[in-house]
């Protein structure tokens, strides 16, 4: 475990795939609150491995509690550029909770990504942000992140 930033500690993630799917369904229903998200376990269950690396992120300095309260999370995957051919990173989730968001959380978990990304040679870093979640969009945006295609969806009758 180490220092993130001031006041919060980054550690390696383990195997605690029932955190990890709560936090994305967190993060989807803070987007889409009508929706149900039981089929993200699947997603959990199919792509998470150790190949797949996870950081959490917890409040340090917790005299009054023991535990480790775990504010914010990002998984990261293995994409391939289907322009160049080469493997590079991809971010599944970024997800701080509401109460620690705006302190910096987000902005360093993605330094921390890019590092890793760097020091295992990737050259790019990939990302899926909604268009409704302007608060991702500012962060990406601000961390020179640029949009290179659009993802499109049609609807089909059934």
């Amino acid at each position: 475990m180490s220092e993130l930033i001031p006041g919060y500690t980054i550690r390696a993630g383990g195997v605690d795939r029932a955190l990890l799917l709560k936090c994305m369904q967190r993060t989807y229903k803070e987007l889409f609150p009508e929706q149900d998200f039981s089929h993200l376990a699947r997603t959990v269950e199919q792509y998470y491995s150790k190949e797949t690396p996870l950081w959490w992120v917890e409040l340090s300095n917790q005299q009054e509690n023991p535990l480790p309260l775990t504010v914010a999370c990002l998984w990261a995957g293995n994409a391939i550029d289907q322009v160049k051919g080469d493997r590079y990173t991809h971010i599944f989730l970024l997800y701080v909770v509401p109460e620690h968001r705006r302190r910096g959380i987000g902005t360093a978990l993605m330094e921390y990504a890019e590092n890793w990304a760097k020091k295992r040679g990737d050259r790019q870093i990939g990302l899926q942000v909604f268009q409704c979640n302007q608060p991702a969009l500012n962060l990406y945006n601000q961390m020179d992140y640029e949009s290179t295609s659009i993802w499109m969806v049609k609807k089909l009758a059934p």
